[in-house]
Formats: structure tokens, C-alpha cells, sequence
């Protein structure tokens, strides 16, 4: 880019608003050195040039207040095509300065978005391939950690799906076992031990290892009453502690947030 052309970039700034690129209309008057007040400039313009509102310019800014005082100024976001077709039409070097600026940046701009295979200088298509490389490498490696994380949270989703649509509870050893499957390190014994300490089963008499209130009241545990006949006429009934599918969900997730 030669020296007039920076001095351009300079003083007409080439900005971006979800992928539309527009130039500020009063940057590119105060370039172009028109002797011309601005307002009057940018409404003949408009008018001679058949410039349409909302396809080559938009009106913003309306409340901005005037630094001089007086009016608030009125600002215009030209296009790139519409800056450069009113550089042209100025008539003067400081036109043929902006209209070359403009043609140079969207040349630039094209570069940048267009493939490699596109760009014709060898050394921009070099880099542009490497540039490209990098990026593939760099997708690869986060889709690749993401199939792991969903491949390791796949047993979890398949337990929590299993056990929501099914209403078979399980004693305590079983859900030491599900519990062991979705990687946390826990037996039987140990398992009652925390239940017991947490509040969840009694810690002693004769409602040792049956659920508290709370469980209960949670819907986490059911007691199953077993009667048994013995030889001497009685009959003997035994209470055994079994967790719920609410239950056992409950408790998956409260050992795999913890771990």
C-alpha cells in the first residue's frame, strides 16, 4: 500500500458491523478536503448519485450533540461501494487517493476470507494454507476432547435415563455396584456407613440401617416386611432397607457432583 493510500486509512477508518463493512461519511468529507459544508455535501450527493437509504447508507447517531453547539449532527455510514463511487466523482487527487485506498482494502479483506487455493501470490497462499492448518488442528483437537467428555458421560445418561423410566428398587449392594459402574469407589459396608452418618438410615436400636424421616419424607428408600414361619407356630418378620429409582438417581448424582 503506498504512502497516500495509508494516510487514507488514516483518516477514513474502515469499520465492521455483523459482517458489513462502512465507512463513516463525514471521515471521508473531511479527506477529501470538499469545500462544501458537510450536510449540504452528503445530501447532494445522496440526491445526484440516487444514493438509497439502508442499502448504500444509514442515518445514525441522531442524538449525538454537535461539540461546537447548535444542532445535534446528523452521521452517515456509507458503503464500501458507495464511498468509493463518491471518491471518484469529487474529481480531485484526495478522491483518486480514497478510491485507490478502498479498492486496496477490499482486495485485502477478499484475501483474508478467501481460500488458499484462491490467492494467487504464492507467499499469501503459503500462509493463508498454513493458517488453515493450524485451525483444522486446532477443530480436530476440541471436537476430539469433546466425543471423550461425551463418551465418559455416556454411562451416567444411560443410568439416569434407565432408572427414571423404571420403578424396581434395589437393596443398598446394589447401589454400591451402580455407583462403582459410573466411577465412584464404594462397597457395601462403606456405603451404609456414609448413608448412616449423612442422615439418611438410622445409627442405632432397633431401626438401625432402616431410613430416617427425611429419607423417607424424600421418597429415597421403601421398606420391604418379610414374614417367615418358624417351627414353633410364630412368625417372624423382617424389615429390609431397599432405595428407590428416585433414590437411586438421587444418590448417583450426589456422588458424582462430589467427585
Amino acid at each position: 500500500m503506498t504512502d497516500d493510500m495509508m494516510n487514507a486509512g488514516a483518516l477514513i477508518p474502515i469499520s465492521e458491523n455483523n459482517g458489513k463493512r462502512a465507512v463513516s461519511a463525514r471521515d471521508l468529507h473531511t479527506f477529501l478536503e470538499s469545500k462544501q459544508e458537510f450536510a449540504n455535501w452528503i445530501k447532494n450527493r445522496i440526491e445526484k448519485y440516487d444514493l438509497v437509504e439502508n442499502v448504500d447508507y444509514v442515518v445514525f447517531d441522531k442524538s449525538v450533540k454537535n461539540p461546537n453547539g447548535g444542532r445535534p449532527q446528523i452521521e452517515y455510514a456509507l458503503t464500501i461501494d458507495a464511498a468509493k463511487e463518491l471518491s471518484m466523482v469529487e474529481g480531485n487527487e484526495k478522491g483518486k487517493q480514497a478510491r485507490r485506498y478502498f479498492i486496496a482494502c477490499e482486495k485485502k479483506l477478499t484475501e483474508l476470507a478467501a481460500p488458499s487455493y484462491m490467492i494467487e501470490d504464492p507467499i499469501k497462499r503459503a500462509e493463508k494454507w498454513i493458517e488453515e492448518q493450524k485451525q483444522l488442528k486446532q477443530l480436530a483437537a476440541e471436537n476430539e476432547k469433546q466425543a471423550e467428555k461425551i463418551e465418559q458421560d455416556k454411562p451416567k445418561v444411560l443410568f439416569a435415563d434407565a432408572v427414571c423410566t423404571s420403578k424396581r428398587s434395589c437393596l443398598v449392594a446394589e447401589l454400591a455396584k451402580i455407583l462403582q459402574q459410573n466411577g465412584v469407589n464404594i462397597g457395601q459396608n462403606r456405603l451404609f456407613k456414609w448413608l448412616r452418618n449423612n442422615g439418611y438410615l438410622c445409627q442405632k436400636g432397633q431401626y438401625y440401617n432402616q431410613p430416617t424421616q427425611k429419607a423417607m419424607e424424600l421418597g429415597l428408600f421403601e421398606i420391604k416386611k418379610t414374614s417367615i414361619n418358624k417351627p414353633d407356630g410364630s412368625v417372624l418378620v423382617t424389615s429390609t432397607t431397599k432405595v428407590t429409582g428416585r433414590g437411586q438417581v438421587y444418590f448417583v448424582n450426589k456422588f458424582l457432583k462430589a467427585a
